[in-house]
């Protein structure tokens, strides 16, 4: 699990359970994507949440939420150049 500890004090991550991330403060939880299925039977990933790019169609869900965490990971929780 992967955390971005900003300057202000504010922790980002994506949720899993591999640690109780109430032992760092007040949790807000939101969404950072909607991998969702298309009338054709693909998938994508939107990533509009963080003010990022619908991904895809993929012919598998596992690819769509693959593409989500790649993008999440270098665009989301990549400390500000």
């Amino acid at each position: 699990m992967e955390l971005l500890i900003e300057a202000s004090g504010h922790v980002r991550c994506v949720y899993s359970e591999d640690i109780d991330l109430g032992q760092l403060g007040q949790l807000s939880i939101r969404r950072g994507s909607h991998v969702e299925p298309t009338a054709d039977g693909k998938w994508t990933a939107d990533l509009a949440p963080v003010n990022g790019p619908v991904l895809g169609p993929f012919t598998m869900r596992t690819e769509a939420l693959a593409a989500e965490m790649g993008w999440l990971q270098a665009n989301w929780l990549s400390p500000p150049a």
